[in-house]
């Protein structure tokens, strides 16, 4: 019988491929956008059903085993906003699947303060990626207000929790610990 997802299961072969440890980033990107870009119509009509979603959700994309990496496939509804968030000390690679996300990036000042840094923004096969927790404080928006955009993320280790940042009329920032709740596994 053949696999009903090729496309998706040949993004999990590649990140399995890099080995448990830390991989090169760039490489990674390089390799999973490739097959995005030669593939993306394929890979949309894979995840149409994720792409009817109505809310924010997060599948994982094969079994997450030990140490190694964890591959998750997000859904982001219409104009759909993280707040600002770090990844728990991971490091981390987004790349967009489909529809267009922006991604700023956050940095800390030495007093615990947070400012806006730079603007990255995806498309089908491009990629950024956080070698670190100090380079993973972003946040993130699907740029469409019509349309759900889907993104593939690839974390050093299993995302189960991370904190989200929210300013208070201080001017300080209140941190919050999330759940990273995942909805179910594709295959």
């Amino acid at each position: 019988m053949a696999y009903k997802r090729p496309h998706l299961k040949k993004l999990g072969e590649i990140v399995r491929a890099h080995g448990s440890g830390r991989p090169d980033l760039a490489l990674l990107a390089r390799e999973l956008g490739a097959v995005v870009h030669r593939h993306s119509l394929a890979l949309a009509d894979e995840l149409d059903a994720l792409r009817r979603a109505e809310r924010f959700e997060r599948w994982r994309l094969g079994a997450h085993r030990g140490e190694g990496a964890e591959v998750l496939i997000m859904v982001w509804p219409p104009n759909h906003a993280t707040p600002v968030h770090d990844h728990a000390g991971l490091w981390g690679l987004e790349m967009a699947l489909y529809g267009a996300l922006s991604v700023e990036n956050w940095q800390r000042g030495p007093d615990g303060s947070l400012r806006a840094g730079g603007r990255q923004w995806l498309g089908p096969g491009d990629a950024c990626w956080f070698e670190d927790a100090a380079s993973g404080l972003h946040r993130c928006r699907n740029l469409s207000r019509q349309a759900c955009a889907l993104s593939l993320h690839v974390y050093g280790g299993r995302l189960e929790h991370y904190l989200a940042y929210a300013p208070t009329p201080q001017a300080a920032w209140r941190t919050r610990r999330q759940r990273a709740r995942v909805i179910g596994q594709l295959a």
